[in-house]
């Protein structure tokens, strides 16, 4: 029997969520810069861009909590979460340049009151309805806007990189969603083949598909690191907004290839490489020590509750 070990740490998941990833339901159009059926790794000649703004956020738990505003016996589900947003501006050297910390209550409870505590007050935002699924992405979704805001703020840079797909983070002016966990197959099969046959550096052919009501391009770039086997292995996608013309968006393609090798991780140094950029998991690290101590959050909920 033959098999293989993915490089990512177990406790962080695998890159690919599915060995059959979920086909899209998005209109795509694999031949905006070559015909599907000519697709072939595409070996960049450009040069790395020097200056590159990576924006990413954190999230965290800190109590499940049960709001009795009515009277009622059972209460109404809510989170009390802290997360973050921050950019690290990398120019010859890597600076944290912005940071943002939000508390928050998500719960469906309309009259619910902000949670004040002597660290601080989790503010109330509601939420659709208090399934832990529908609190936690409504605190994803506040991240995400969390991080538009710190990434249009942070000042202008050759290039910005925003972790994760753009979804409602598509109006920062320039900026490269960077996805390096896989859950949907957007290439039909002979497209899809090329993904295996990618050397590190090397990226795929461009290809058109819808997101949240806009036209976005998009490719892959394979970066240098342990193979785990998986066609998805050691791969990431990158996505923009179709606003500039197709030649336009190859050349930041190659620029962009050639960009994000340079920080490409090791697994000796990061447990999710080589996805997870060296600037990107440095950043992580700041905004988690600045959501402060879990256990001291905790207690400090716990107190606010029994007063």
């Amino acid at each position: 029997m033959r098999f293989h070990v993915e490089p990512w740490a177990p406790e962080y998941g695998s890159p690919v969520d599915d060995a059959a990833l979920a086909p899209t339901t998005a209109n795509v159009d694999a031949g905006i810069e070559v015909d599907p059926q000519a697709w072939a790794p595409i070996a960049p000649q450009a040069a790395p861009i020097a200056d590159v703004l990576f924006v990413d956020g954190v999230r965290r738990i800190d109590a499940h909590v049960w709001i009795d505003t009515d009277g009622t016996d059972t209460g109404r589900h809510g989170i009390c979460a802290s997360y973050a947003a921050g950019a690290v501006r990398c120019n010859g050297k890597a600076e944290v340049v912005a940071a943002e910390v939000r508390r928050r209550l998500f719960t469906t409870a309309s009259d619910a009151d902000d949670v004040q505590t002597r660290w601080g007050a989790y503010a109330v935002h509601l939420a659709h309805d208090d399934t832990v699924e529908s609190l936690s992405l409504a605190m994803q979704t506040e991240m995400g806007a969390l991080e538009g805001v710190v990434a249009a703020d942070a000042g202008a840079a050759d290039l910005v990189v925003l972790d994760g797909p753009l979804g409602q983070r598509g109006h920062v002016r320039g900026a490269l969603g960077y996805v390096k966990t896989h859950q949907t197959a957007y290439l039909p099969p002979q497209c899809q083949a090329v993904l295996r046959d990618l050397r590190p550096g090397e990226r795929t052919p461009l290809f058109l598909f819808d997101s949240w009501g806009r036209p976005m391009l998009s490719w892959y770039v394979r970066l240098p690191g342990e193979d785990g086997g998986s066609p998805l292995s050691g791969r990431i996608r990158c996505e923009t907004i179709a606003d500039r013309s197709t030649a336009e968006v190859a050349s930041l393609a190659d620029a962009v290839a050639a960009t994000v090798v340079r920080f490409a991780s090791r697994n000796h140094r990061e447990p999710r490489a080589p996805q997870n950029l060296y600037p990107i998991a440095g950043l992580e690290a700041q905004l988690r020590r600045r959501l402060g101590d879990r256990e001291i959050l905790y207690r400090a909920l716990r107190r606010a509750a029994a007063a």
